[in-house]
């Protein structure tokens, strides 16, 4: 049973001992949270949230032909980037049942959102996302923390080969320039997941899959010369890769993560290992909320705008029963996490020096 120190975080404040009243800490916690109401529906925002993020698809997509053969439409590609990082902010939230109670209205919505908008996998991406969130951070079980690319561990740094040990000890400068190739290995992966026997309803994931790469090459290759429709295509889903990195890359990257056997209780497995982001409204809405990182790994389906208001309780409820609560700014939650990706790559460095 391991706890790595290769993210060490400083120990919270306790303001008295743990609450008497019977339960879990996270029982007791949560008896706070709903009290407050913060686990009821929004569908107000909601409405507004999904409204907005089908009108800015359907003005791209009217601009892009307004436009027509010109290299403007780069600028477009660049909008376009953050507008589909929007729609897959709002996949997750639809996937997390933040925005309906049931499960068949979720998923509908989450594949028109996911397979057809944006060409990513509702199916695979949920089994990958909520393996993660049963064990954030734990070596083994968690599929964002399992060394492919990048090492996240000296255990898998010391234990690496191929493509990770060749850029292992210099990932930390590498981070940012691979994440313009994320958005299309979302893309190659969703359809890699087509071939899994554990893909749920792979005929209809394939086929909303098939029409948005379709629709999508169709349209850049029938409007725009082959040149500029490369050019809009590297553009667009470059861009769409860094945006969904920096926005999912501060919650975890950095954190403690497990090993082995070691599963702490619910409540500090899912606040130890994540990092919450300060800032305003706009953090908020270029974020999708995930900024409340530590919130809405402790209730995956309360509703985004409700996050604000949990973190208070959430942080005081943290520093009563002596919980670290991890916060900082953007920026310097991209130092910490890229510091940790420099520390743990320490062993590929003394390998090469040898």
């Amino acid at each position: 049973m391991t706890f790595s120190i290769d993210a060490p975080v400083e120990a919270a404040p306790s303001s008295g001992p743990a609450p008497s009243s019977g339960g879990s800490d996270f029982a007791r916690l949560s008896r706070r949270v709903r009290e407050a109401g913060l686990m009821d529906r929004c569908p107000r925002h909601y409405a507004v949230r999904l409204g907005s993020v089908l009108t800015a698809l359907i003005a791209g997509g009217a601009a892009f032909l307004a436009l027509g053969d010109s290299w403007w439409q780069l600028l477009l590609a660049a909008a376009m980037a953050l507008v589909f990082g929007q729609v897959a902010l709002a996949a997750h939230d639809l996937a997390h049942r933040q925005v309906f109670r049931r499960r068949g209205p979720s998923e509908t919505w989450g594949r028109l959102f996911g397979n057809l908008a944006i060409g990513m996998s509702y199916g695979w991406w949920m089994n990958k996302h909520t393996r993660h969130h049963a064990n954030p951070n734990h070596e083994g079980l968690d599929p964002d923390v399992a060394p492919d690319i990048l090492v996240w561990s000296t255990a898998q740094a010391r234990h690496s080969s191929g493509l990770a040990r060749a850029i292992g000890g210099h990932q930390a400068l590498l981070f940012f320039p691979l994440l313009t190739l994320e958005g299309f290995n979302l893309h190659l992966s969703s359809v890699r997941a087509l071939r899994s026997p554990a893909m749920k309803h792979r005929v209809l994931e394939g086929a909303l899959l098939f029409l948005h790469v379709a629709a999508y090459l169709s349209a850049l290759f029938l409007v725009l010369s082959p040149g500029k429709a490369v050019a809009f295509l590297a553009v667009h889903q470059c861009l769409f890769g860094v945006y969904l990195g920096c926005a999912f890359a501060p919650n975890h990257k950095g954190m403690p993560t497990f090993t082995g056997d070691d599963r702490p209780d619910f409540l500090r497995r899912q606040v130890l290992t994540s990092r919450n982001v300060r800032g305003g409204r706009l953090t908020d809405v270029m974020l999708g909320g995930l900024n409340y990182q530590i919130e809405h790994h402790l209730f995956p389906s309360m509703p985004t705008p409700h996050l604000r208001r949990a973190q208070v309780i959430v942080r005081q409820y943290c520093a009563e029963i002596g919980v670290p609560y991890h916060e900082t700014g953007l920026i310097r939650s991209y130092g910490e996490a890229l510091a940790h990706l420099h520390r743990v790559g320490e062993p590929i460095r003394r390998r090469e020096a040898a």
